[in-house]
């Protein structure tokens, strides 16, 4: 049976509510909300739409999960949001739940923390072990992948792709995807790559030839903006092939970019009604 839900909150009887849960007082929960084991609501928390909760998640005072989305051509279907296990979500975070695009589905993986009023818009698919810091914005349609650090006050725009273990710099302007274990930064004034991130690279256990490997990678990518099919291959030569697994994910995360519109891979799904297989994110639901 569920415990400890406040007799100030409004818990519809047709929500699944799992075991071990808190809710706190003045929250909302609607019909077709599942809440998995061992989550915890502060006070004043929504949970809307049709939602589906993992188990261990942590929503701060004033989350709204689940709302509707932000889109000119909703007309009120059942869209969904699923998020997995293990998220902290900090004060006034809101995640909006899928548009009538794509699979109708926003996605949250497990292990992820989103700080104080960052949003997730309608449509995004945020794997797991992310960090969005505070007042980071993301349009709809986003990907950001594992591991990927996004700093304080950046916005991404919409149908970008924030590679896995890539860093965004604060107060960043995104308007282009983000290749996997790169640092970038920039304003209004532009976006670019500055650097590998290196520091991640060496705590996720790479070794230091393949942290050399991108540093060079990373040169001749975007220092010298040499063409990445010369870059590719003149890599695969000196390495007979044996490309590190970072390298091969960096030059086909930059492949698919080139393949997309206006710097971002997903843009040429913008009028989809179904994504590619490969671009649905598994997801843990209660």
């Amino acid at each position: 049976m569920p415990t400890g839900i406040s007799p100030l909150s409004e818990v519809h009887p047709s929500a699944v509510i799992g075991q071990d849960v808190t809710i706190g007082p003045f929250c909302v929960v609607g019909p077709d909300v599942v809440i998995g084991d061992n989550t915890r609501l502060e006070s004043h928390c929504s949970i809307l739409g049709h939602t589906a909760i993992g188990s261990g998640n942590r929503f701060g005072h004033g989350c709204v999960i689940g709302g509707e989305p932000q889109d000119a051509g909703y007309s009120g279907a059942p869209t969904r949001l699923i998020i997995g296990d293990d998220n902290y979500c900090r004060e006034g975070v809101t995640i909006h739940r899928g548009a009538e695009k794509e699979d109708h589905t926003t996605r949250i993986g497990s292990h992820n923390l989103m700080m104080v009023h960052a949003h997730v818009g309608h449509n995004c698919c945020v794997y797991d072990h992310t960090t969005l810091v505070n007042d980071v914005l993301l349009g709809g349609h986003v990907h950001v992948h594992d591991h990927a650090i996004v700093s304080g006050g950046t916005a991404v725009h919409q149908f970008c792709s924030i590679g896995t273990m890539a860093f965004v710099g604060g107060q960043s302007t995104v308007r282009q995807d983000v290749p996997p274990c790169m640092f970038g930064d920039g304003g209004n004034d532009g976006f670019r790559i500055v650097k590998i991130n290196d520091v991640g690279l060496r705590r996720s256990g790479s070794s230091e030839e393949s942290i050399q490997l991108m540093k060079r990678a990373h040169r001749r990518l975007f220092r010298r903006r040499e063409k990445i099919a010369a870059v590719r291959a003149s890599f695969e030569e000196e390495l007979d092939g044996q490309l590190p697994d970072e390298m091969r994910d960096l030059f086909e995360f930059i492949e698919r970019q080139q393949s997309g519109k206006a710097g971002r891979y997903r843009e040429s799904f913008r009028n989809w009604n179904e994504p590619p297989t490969d671009e649905i994110r598994r997801a843990k639901a209660a």
